[in-house]
């Protein structure tokens, strides 16, 4: 398996648990995971995994930053994803 699919998995992985445990936190009153964070995992590669955290955790999808941000860094993810793979 190439490296980025891996790395790939990986982040998505990582940015749908990190989703979660936010989404506990909030339940708990705790100190939550910074906004910054959040979008900066799905930034990273992880938009999948975002998007899936977003929808199987009912989180942050009343706030326009995550209910519209996250779907773009999607597409531009794939968009990225598709001509890298055109070009390379």
């Amino acid at each position: 398996m190439k490296p980025e699919i891996i790395y790939l998995i990986i982040i998505n992985i990582i940015t749908f648990i990190t989703y979660g445990i936010d989404k506990a936190k909030a339940r708990k009153g705790a100190w939550r995971i910074p906004e910054k964070t959040l979008i900066g995992l799905a930034a990273a590669g992880g938009g999948i995994g975002a998007l899936a955290g977003m929808s199987f955790f009912h989180h942050k999808t009343r706030k326009p930053l995550f209910k519209i941000g996250i779907p773009v860094i999607l597409i531009i993810e794939a968009a990225v994803a598709a001509w890298l793979q055109a070009h390379i």
